[in-house]
């Protein structure tokens, strides 16, 4: 059995996991407060989970990967990104259902300069709502114009 490891990078709000050998609950401690130390950062802006290097996973590991897109989605509405280039791993992903949670991308990131965007998200009617209706709440309460101007649309936007 090989020794997993987990390494950690940042930049400009872009976290990078990196997932090496066998990942498993010996590591979920470090993951587990990893995790909560991106999303306390002011800066947080998206994750990208690279798992070209896992052999496995465990359901724990999982189960932590989970909780970071659902939080992912709470704080920025984003879907994280997953980079998995080995069959077995993205058959465990696909079977976990992780496609509706994660961007997974089978494409390997070669160098920090390579870098591109990271795919647009497909959000329903009521996501999108959702964050139209947040987002003018959140200008409405900047200023009063802000509230005059939009206290039609919000209010619309919450009778449907």
């Amino acid at each position: 059995m090989s020794c997993g490891t987990i390494k950690f990078a940042e930049q400009d709000g872009t976290f990078v996991l990196k997932f090496i050998g066998e990942v498993r609950l010996t590591l979920c401690s470090a993951l587990d407060a990893t995790i909560q130390r991106m999303f306390n950062s002011s800066n947080f802006s998206s994750i990208v989970i690279d798992l070209t290097e896992a052999q496995s996973i465990d359901s724990t590991t999982l189960g932590l990967m989970a909780k970071l897109s659902i939080l992912s989605r709470q704080k920025i509405g984003l879907l994280p990104t997953v980079v998995t280039t080995h069959p077995d791993i993205t058959r465990l992903l696909n079977s976990m259902g992780f496609e509706q949670v994660f961007n997974i991308i089978d494409q390997p990131m070669t160098c920090p300069e390579c870098l591109e965007d990271l795919p647009s998200q497909d959000q329903s009617e009521e996501v999108v709502k959702a964050k139209v209706l947040e987002a003018h709440r959140i200008l409405m309460d900047l200023n009063e114009s802000n509230r005059e101007a939009f206290r039609d649309l919000v209010s619309a936007l919450e009778r449907n």
